[in-house]
Formats: structure tokens, sequence, C-alpha cells
């Protein structure tokens, strides 16, 4: 059976602010790093940065490789802090 929902008006993302191309998609560009954490394998450490991406909430950030991260953007590390 359906029901009734009322929807939350604070959780529209306005269009206009994204900049949607044509073909309906945008570019994800990072912001900042939130944190970071190190996992530890058998064999190896695997270092992740958790990352804030425009036109996204902090509890919509994701969890990224440190090591690509720092190959594709660079200038999110070069102020040297990364938090722990």
């Amino acid at each position: 059976m359906l029901k009734k929902c009322m929807g939350d008006p604070s959780l529209i993302i306005p269009t206009k602010h994204i900049g949607i191309n044509d073909s309906l998609s945008y570019e994800k560009i990072p912001v900042h790093i939130l944190d970071r954490q190190v996992r530890k394998l058998r064999t190896k450490e695997v270092a992740s940065v958790k990352v804030l991406w425009r036109n996204q909430f902090v509890e919509e950030a994701t969890w990224e490789a440190e090591e690509d991260m720092k190959k594709i953007y660079p200038h999110l590390f070069e102020s040297g802090e990364v938090p722990n």
C-alpha cells in the first residue's frame, strides 16, 4: 500500500549552483580533506583520506586512496595540514 510522503525541503539542492552540463553530468571537484586513516593489512598499510567534494554535504564525503589523490589533486596536500 502506498502512503503519502512529506518531503524535507532542506534536503533539496538548487540546480543553479551545481552547474549541470547538457549531458546531465557535472565534474566532481575536491574541496577539502576532512580526515586521514591508515588501515593495516597482512603485508602492507594503506593510507586513505576522507574527501569533501563540491556540491555535497559533509555526510556524503568519501574515503579515497591517499596516493591516488596526491597524484591527481596535489594542491590539497600543499599546506601540509592533513588531519590524523
